[in-house]
């Protein structure tokens, strides 16, 4: 079997155990890493864990779990994929993070890695998989924990919800069947829905904006029935650099909790050009909030309607 062994390095403007830790945090790992949809933890044990990982290799979505042991004190982590996707047979690496002074670190990224049955083709597009994610991996990794100060006021999150007196299956479908929202959603114009691999979807659509003007916006999906949809917008409007969220649905007493979360990093470079030369930060914020939550609010007020019809 023949494995494959790369290094790919980036040297950072930012303390070594704060980029330590933010490799640690699995939590932040969409915002920082373009690749990312979703992640989650399975187990969590003293300086080991097994997470869950959804993201893009060279276009498609995939996913897969690891296993890490996390080593603060020498600045490394270890992973291993447990059940690699075809055609990658085996995978893992090590992170390691360098003190260069009080302020910067140099970020090193091992991979090692089999294709199955060594097959030539399907090394040469784990090869590119490898070398494009880990670039983008570490010039993102780069840019936002370089900006993680300046990003405070920059990033935001907030979430709507509406209390639905019926299940929260029913309310779930509603929002999963995201194929069915040209006829179920007036906002919604068009749809390119794809769910290759079940509980993985790929969701392209075009909104009608209150002024009549449509605008396309993807998305990957990640969905965990009926409680929980994930996802990670990756065509972005003018005035984001990055859109998470997720859909969740808690049931209660008087039926079911259905709340959609946003998490934003806006993009300040554009803020003049589409709001006017005297726009700040605040009024981005307020721009961006009302615009997604408009939108929230009247996809949850139909799977209102739509899970109380169907009782």
């Amino acid at each position: 079997m023949t494995t494959r062994q790369v290094e790919h390095e980036i040297t950072v403007d930012a303390p070594a155990a704060a980029v330590y830790r933010l490799i640690a945090e699995v939590e932040n790992w969409p915002r920082i890493f373009p690749p990312t949809i979703y992640v989650e933890h399975v187990e969590r044990g003293v300086g080991e864990e097994r997470i869950r990982i959804w993201a893009t290799a060279n276009g498609e979505a995939k996913n897969w779990s690891s296993r890490r042991t996390l080593d603060p004190g020498n600045l490394r982590i270890t992973f291993r994929q447990e059940v690699s996707t075809p055609p990658v047979a085996a995978m893992g690496g090590t992170w390691i993070i360098e003190p260069l002074s009080l302020s910067s670190a140099r970020i090193r990224l091992l991979h090692d890695y089999r294709a199955v049955d060594d097959d030539p083709e399907g090394l040469k597009w784990i090869d590119e998989a490898v070398d494009r994610n880990s670039r983008a991996e570490l010039a993102a990794l780069k840019t936002n924990v370089e900006r993680a100060h300046a990003a405070e006021e920059i990033t935001f999150s907030f979430e709507d919800t509406v209390q639905i007196a019926g299940s929260a299956k029913d309310a779930y479908d509603f929002v999963n069947e995201a194929d069915l929202w040209v006829e179920r959603l007036p906002h919604v114009a068009s749809v390119r829905f794809s769910e290759d691999t079940p509980g993985l979807q790929t969701l392209e659509m075009d909104t009608r904006a209150k002024d009549g003007s449509t605008h396309t916006t993807k998305s990957y999906r990640v969905t965990f029935p009926h409680h929980r949809i994930a996802y990670k917008q990756v065509t972005l409007p003018a005035l984001m650099t990055l859109h998470t969220g997720f859909w969740t649905f808690t049931e209660n007493d008087g039926g079911v909790a259905a709340t959609s979360q946003h998490t934003v990093v806006l993009n300040t470079e554009n803020i003049a050009r589409i709001l006017g030369p005297a726009a700040t930060v605040a009024d981005a914020r307020a721009y961006v909030h009302n615009a997604l939550s408009t939108n929230s609010r009247a996809t949850l007020g139909h799977a209102k309607d739509y899970a109380e019809n169907q009782r």
